[in-house]
């Protein structure tokens, strides 16, 4: 028996024009009986609008905002659903992924934040990466080199937001780090789905891309503040401290992949290509 409960997807816009109606179009074609989409619009310039004001079940605002995580701050607030979802504008879910969701939550109800697989697409939407993930582990979350749960294939239980959890918007490029850390931190429960969920996509104007350095300084701020032991390590040697951290977290990540047959089973897909 198929479960339905209410989905609300929740995404920041600004002059995505070229990408946000294939995002709209994805939570469309998820054919799911339940479900809301928040478009919080930051005055976008191109054609965005045009696009939004062609769809009429969307719940969207277009007003300035104080950057990306105040307009998805906005958007939780707003939104009504048992289940909520981040997607950016020029992101897209794959088929299937509101009801993987509804089915995981329904079988793990302790669980409270939800990640899947992810694809890597270019800007004509081609894939050029699968992204199979490993199960949680707040090792690798908080000191591998890169976030590796996605927010774009992240759902999360409206508890979170009920209980006041927010984006820290002071925060321009690593505000989902800081905040899957912070839910960690807290105890929420975290659940890897293990199936494609949504794709991500590259382009020129993703933040990882024009901002990397930004992302990296703000990656390390976000981790001094919730982690106990590197504060209390000494300035001369902390850094030394987060390499060594570094490579423990990536090792143990890929051995974990290693032991789930991840690297083998690409190997042999690049092998038949």
């Amino acid at each position: 028996m198929k479960r339905y409960p209410k989905i609300s997807i929740v995404t920041p816009s600004y002059n995505q024009g070229h990408f946000i109606e294939l995002a709209i179009q994805s939570v469309l074609e998820q054919n799911y009986q339940n479900f809301e989409h928040i478009i919080l619009d930051n005055c976008s310039t191109d054609q965005t609008l045009k696009v939004l004001k062609k769809y009429d079940h969307l719940t969207w605002i277009s007003e300035p905002d104080k950057g990306q995580s105040d307009a998805l701050n906005k958007g939780f607030r707003m939104a009504t659903g048992d289940i909520i979802g981040w997607l950016n504008a020029d992101d897209k879910y794959l088929p299937g992924c509101f009801q993987k969701i509804a089915n995981c939550f329904a079988e793990y109800p302790e669980s409270d934040i939800a990640y899947g697989d992810y694809r890597w697409v270019n800007e004509k939407g081609d894939v050029f990466q699968s992204r199979r993930e490993i199960d949680f582990d707040p090792f690798i979350l908080k000191y591998l080199h890169i976030l590796y749960i996605p927010s774009t294939s992240t759902f999360f239980k409206r508890r979170i937001f009920d209980e006041g959890n927010f984006l820290d918007t002071s925060l321009k490029y690593a505000m989902d780090y800081e905040f899957f850390l912070r839910l960690e931190h807290k105890k929420y429960n975290f659940i890897h789905v293990n199936s494609y969920l949504a794709d991500f996509r590259w382009h020129t104007d993703n933040k990882s891309v024009t901002a990397l350095d930004k992302q990296i300084d703000e990656l390390e701020i976000a981790l001094l503040r919730h982690d106990d032991f590197l504060r209390k390590v000494p300035a001369s040697a902390r850094s030394l401290f987060r390499e060594i951290l570094k490579l423990m977290a990536r090792t143990k990540r890929y051995l974990l992949k290693a032991t789930k047959g991840y690297y083998f089973n690409q190997w042999q897909r690049h092998a038949l290509d």
